[in-house]
């Protein structure tokens, strides 16, 4: 409507007008091959709408976007295999640890958003554990992006050696006599800890690579570009599309 007034034209008009405009954003199209440490996520605006990236963690350039419907590994292997085909060398990953994905960087070091995996232990154990070991386990955690690695590992182990009678405790169901783990949910989160272990502290095996150890960065970027959208509600995908890739190219 701004536009609109401004050029004494109608609302229709400057719509006709914009949606004439091409826009591209080609995967490295007008960048320099190069050894890259890249961040990669995808963020939603809606169900089925979503905007997958990869980005130089160094310089924030954005190396490759595609729109997606869903987000699945397969899709980040098509991003990264672009790339190398266009000549970039992919030193190292930063990712916020979805399931699979680390495995598909074969050779390539791989950092797990630490952040990523303290929301990860919130889900289960909540803000507020009721229980001392699931208290302990979340404090231990929130010291991930405050601590090296030895001190981590160490005070996990400390944990689990003192806890480990507690996480084996079971309760028999009423209806049907079998047993369970009573304490689910904390061994998902000391389990969720172990796994992602050996790319939770990437960044500090490579100090050469100046791997960033979250993805906070790329996170950041998309909050911004939301915040932006959310001024242009009504706009129909294909034109969110032309609006968010404008967006990345400023």
């Amino acid at each position: 409507m701004q536009l609109a007034a401004r050029y004494a034209v109608s609302v229709r008009t400057i719509q006709r007008r914009l949606d004439k405009v091409e826009v591209r954003l080609d995967a490295a199209a007008d960048h320099n091959p190069r050894k890259v440490v890249v961040m990669i996520d995808t963020t939603y605006f809606g169900r089925d709408f979503g905007v997958l990236l990869i980005r130089d963690a160094h310089i924030g350039e954005i190396l490759y976007r595609a729109f997606v419907k869903y987000e699945t590994n397969g899709l980040y292997a098509e991003g990264v295999d672009s790339l190398r085909k266009q000549g970039f060398e992919i030193e190292a990953v930063i990712c916020d640890g979805r399931k699979g994905l680390i495995g598909l960087f074969e050779n390539v070091p791989v950092q797990m958003c630490q952040f990523h995996q303290i929301a990860i232990i919130t889900r289960y154990l909540t803000r507020k554990p009721k229980t001392q070991a699931a208290q302990e386990l979340r404090l231990i955690t929130l010291t991930l992006a405050k601590t090296d690695k030895d001190t981590f590992i160490d005070a996990l182990t400390r944990w689990f050696d003192k806890w480990n009678e507690f996480l084996n405790e079971r309760t028999a169901g009423l209806e049907t006599g079998k047993s369970f783990y009573t304490h689910k949910r904390l061994r998902s989160a000391y389990r969720s800890l172990k796994t992602n272990l050996p790319w939770l502290f990437t960044f500090s095996d490579h100090p050469d690579l100046g791997i960033p150890n979250t993805t906070n960065s790329i996170d950041g970027l998309f909050a911004v570009l939301k915040n932006k959208l959310r001024c242009h509600n009504g706009l129909k995908k294909s034109r969110r599309m032309k609006f968010i890739d404008e967006f990345f190219k400023a």
